[in-house]
């Protein structure tokens, strides 16, 4: 272990280690308290989380009126089931259509779910509207994405440890490049119901498509009649700079997949939002979710709406993010290679030479910076929206001491 843990935290590791599948690799930190954009571990240390639940956490922890609007709805009612109407379900639908300038909202739980939904729609339209024999629609995606873990959805994984032994795979998908517009025009055909991108590529390490690409993609499904299908689960609600990614292209896609930062960091919330021509294909029992859209998820939905509405939070990404990359840049070559991201989301590739980004998430979190690795030599840094400009320059120079500390060890 190559952070220091103190007994409390050898102790919930040990416990976790003996009862839990191994499905993850999570740093040696046991979090026991959190407010804002920081985190307190069960001895009792004190770290800035720049990871932020994966964007789900945009808002930071904890943030006064996400959990008001929760205790609020834990007074009264928290689960129906779609079964019943509740009084939270069209006021969450309503405001989260307008924020995305859209007619319907088909709430769910999880970003997977959302993209599962997404691929049911999609094939659904294509078949009732545009006429694609039954059976036979495809859906274009990209190289190295990442839209969840369901046998479905990595069946068009191209990452090894995500896709291989879990087969047979699901049919009815094509892979392209990633960033490259003409690959795209090239492997549409009469089958073709949806093109299915995230606008950031997350998981690859915050890949951002070059300019044009995503207007590129738009005009090419616009006039080929194809879905454009934007995964905004991660890069959406503020994170880049923007409410959604799409939006610093102008870009409209058909339907937003959304998820993380909608529950506010408080319960799981995601949703597809779209315009009634696309979702009213649904109909009764063709496609439904227990949980989905439940009253504790449409509160806290309609309150992470309503800070979002400001326009607060995707200025705060925006300006500190300016300051965030500009620090950041700064470092290529002392032990980075490149840097890549928008907003408060940044991929920094370090120098393969000098350490794995797994060593360099362990090194900072024992200087209390809580950043993941991805691929091997890639580090992400994603704080919450609510982080301050001295928090930031504060976490990038804990990075920058820790490439020259492993620089003089490997001298």
């Amino acid at each position: 272990m190559s952070v220091t843990a103190e007994n409390a935290t050898r102790q919930v590791i040990a416990l976790a280690e003996e009862s839990s599948t191994h499905n993850y690799h999570p740093l040696p930190v046991a979090i026991a308290h959190a407010e804002g954009a920081w985190v307190t571990d069960v001895d009792g240390r004190r770290y800035l989380d720049c990871l932020a639940g994966y964007s789900a956490l945009n808002f930071g922890h904890r943030h006064p009126d996400l959990i008001a609007a929760a205790r609020a709805q834990l007074d009264r009612v928290t689960l129906t089931s779609r079964a019943f109407h509740h009084d939270q379900f069209g006021p969450f639908c309503r405001e989260l259509a307008d924020l995305a300038g859209k007619d319907l909202v088909l709430p769910m739980n999880t970003g997977a779910e959302a993209v599962e939904t997404g691929i049911k729609v999609a094939r659904k339209w294509g078949y009732q509207v545009k006429g694609v024999p039954d059976g036979q629609a495809t859906i274009i995606v990209a190289e190295n994405n990442f839209h969840g873990r369901t046998t479905t959805i990595i069946s068009f994984s191209t990452d090894p440890v995500a896709r291989d032994g879990f087969g047979p795979y699901t049919p009815g998908f094509k892979i392209v490049p990633y960033g490259d517009a003409e690959a795209i025009e090239r492997a549409i055909d009469d089958t073709t119901v949806a093109v299915l991108l995230e606008p950031i590529q997350g998981e690859a390490g915050v890949i951002v498509p070059p300019p044009g690409y995503l207007a590129a993609v738009r005009k090419l499904c616009t006039e080929r009649n194809v879905l454009f299908l934007a995964d905004e689960i991660q890069s959406g609600l503020g994170r880049t700079g923007a409410t959604f990614a799409c939006d610093h292209e102008d870009v409209e896609p058909d339907l937003y997949l959304l998820g993380k930062a909608l529950g506010g960091g408080v319960v799981p919330v995601s949703a597809v939002v779209g315009d009634r021509d696309v979702l009213g294909v649904l109909k009764p029992g063709e496609h439904g979710s227990t949980f989905g859209g439940n009253p504790l998820a449409c509160a806290v939905g309609r309150a992470v709406v309503r800070l979002l509405a400001t326009g607060e939070y995707q200025a705060r990404a925006r300006e500190l993010g300016e300051h965030l990359h500009e620090r950041l840049a700064a470092l290529v070559g002392d032990g980075v290679v490149e840097v890549r991201g928008r907003g408060l989301w940044a991929g920094i590739d370090i120098d393969p030479a000098l350490a794995t980004g797994r060593e360099i998430c362990e090194r900072l979190a024992a200087r209390g910076v809580l950043a993941k690795d991805t691929h091997g030599s890639t580090i992400r840094l994603a704080p919450p929206l609510v982080v301050d400009k001295d928090e930031l320059d504060w976490a990038v120079d804990q990075l920058v001491a820790v490439l020259r500390e492993v620089a003089r060890e490997r001298a």
